[in-house]
C-alpha cells in the first residue's frame, strides 16, 4: 500500500451491482418499487440467480460510498482518497479491485476468507431503478480493522471522512468511532442518508451518528422520510426538513452543520446552520430525457464530486457544481462510471 497520504477516508459496503433492464416483471414478481433501495428479504433471494438466468445481466462496482469514492478520485490528484469496507475472496472483488484501480481509488479492504462479496440486483425500468441488495461479507466488516495498521494511519492522515447511510445498519459502532474522532480532531465528517428505510427504521442509529457530522447528503426522497420520521410538521417541505437536520445538536459547534439536498433534475437545496433562515438553492441543467442511459448511482456521483471539490478546497457553491456535473455524466453512462474528461477542480 502507498504510504497514508489520502485526504479522504470512505466506510461502506462494497457491493458489485448485477444491472438488468426491462424488469418490469421482476418488480410484480418480488414486490418492488420502481425507484427504491431495499436489503433483500428471504422472498428476494432468488432474484441474483434469476436474473442471470433470464436477463442480460451488465456487471457494475457498486456501493454506494464506494461510488462516490471513486468519483472523488476520479477528479483529484493521485493518493488523495481511500476506501474500507468489507469483501469477500473471489472473482467480484477482483473486480470491485479493478474498477477502483480505472478511477485512482486506493481500497484498503477487509478481506474474509470463504465469505461472497456482497451483490446488488439492479432492476431498471425505463429511468427509474430498484436496488435489492444483499450484503454477504459487507455486513462482516470489524470494527478492530479500523485499529489495525493498515488502516489506522489512514484514518489519522484524513483530513475529510465519507460514510453511507447504509452502513449503519450493521457497522454503527466503527461510524462512530470515525465520526467522533474526526469531531475531536476538528476535521469533517460527511454522512449520506443514502435511502428513505434508513430514516424509517435505522433512525436510532442515525441520532448517534448526527451530533457528530459536519455534512449531510440525501436526495428528496430520503429527505421526506427523515421529515416524515422526526415529526417535520410538512414531509414535503424540503427547506424545513434541512433546517431540523441543520439545527440539531452537534459535538463541535466550531462550525456549522451544512444540509445538502438534491432533486434529480431540479434544483438542489443547501442549508447551514449558520444562516438557518436563508437556504440557498442551486439549479440544474437537466439532460434530455433521451440522452438519459441510466440513473443509478447518480446521487453518489454527485457526493463524489461534492466530495472531490470539496476536498480541494473549493467554496461550497464550486463544490455543488461539480457535484451536478458529475451526476450529469453519470446519467449518460450505464452505472456509476467515470469515463468522460476529467472534471476539472485543481
Amino acid at each position: 500500500m502507498a504510504s497514508p497520504t489520502y485526504s479522504l477516508f470512505c466506510l461502506g459496503n462494497p457491493l458489485l451491482d448485477m444491472q438488468v433492464t426491462n424488469g418490469e416483471e421482476l418488480l410484480k414478481k418480488y414486490d418492488l418499487k420502481a425507484n427504491d433501495a431495499i436489503l433483500a428479504e428471504e422472498k428476494h433471494t432468488p432474484i441474483y440467480d434469476e436474473v442471470v438466468a433470464n436477463y442480460k445481466v451488465t456487471y457494475v462496482a457498486g456501493g454506494a460510498s464506494q461510488n462516490a469514492a471513486r468519483g472523488a478520485a476520479y477528479i483529484l490528484p493521485p493518493n488523495s482518497v481511500v476506501y474500507t469496507g468489507c469483501v469477500g475472496d473471489d472473482e467480484l472483488a477482483e473486480q470491485l479491485k479493478a474498477a477502483n484501480k480505472r478511477e485512482g481509488l486506493q481500497e484498503a479492504y477487509l478481506v474474509k476468507k470463504g465469505e461472497k462479496t456482497g451483490a446488488c440486483a439492479v432492476v431498471i425500468t425505463g429511468h427509474h431503478r430498484s436496488l435489492v441488495t444483499t450484503l454477504r461479507a459487507a455486513e462482516k466488516f470489524e470494527q478492530s480493522h479500523l485499529s489495525s495498521s493498515a488502516i489506522a494511519p489512514l484514518v489519522d492522515a484524513a483530513k475529510v471522512f465519507y460514510v453511507e447511510g447504509f452502513f449503519l445498519t450493521h457497522g454503527v459502532e466503527s461510524v462512530l468511532e470515525v465520526a467522533k474522532k474526526a469531531s475531536n480532531a476538528s476535521k469533517v465528517f460527511v454522512l449520506n442518508l443514502s435511502a428513505p428505510f434508513i430514516s424509517q427504521f435505522f433512525g436510532a442509529q442515525l441520532q448517534q451518528v448526527i451530533p457528530h457530522t459536519d455534512i449531510i447528503i440525501g436526495n428528496e426522497s430520503e429527505a421526506e422520510a427523515w421529515g416524515s420520521a422526526n415529526g417535520v410538521p410538512d414531509s414535503k417541505d424540503l427547506p424545513a426538513i434541512a433546517k431540523a437536520l441543520a439545527s440539531l445538536p452537534k459535538s463541535n459547534a466550531s462550525r456549522p452543520r451544512i444540509v445538502i439536498f438534491t432533486q434529480g433534475p431540479h434544483s438542489t437545496i443547501v442549508v447551514s446552520s449558520a444562516e438557518p433562515d436563508s437556504p440557498k438553492t442551486y439549479g440544474v441543467n437537466a439532460i434530455p430525457s433521451d440522452q438519459i442511459v441510466d440513473t443509478n448511482g447518480a446521487g453518489d456521483a454527485f457526493a463524489g464530486g461534492f466530495l472531490g471539490a470539496f476536498v480541494a478546497g473549493k467554496p461550497l457553491d464550486e463544490c455543488i457544481e461539480v457535484g451536478h456535473k458529475m451526476g450529469a455524466m453519470c446519467v449518460q453512462l450505464v452505472g456509476p462510471q467515470y469515463k468522460w474528461p476529467k472534471v476539472q477542480v485543481i
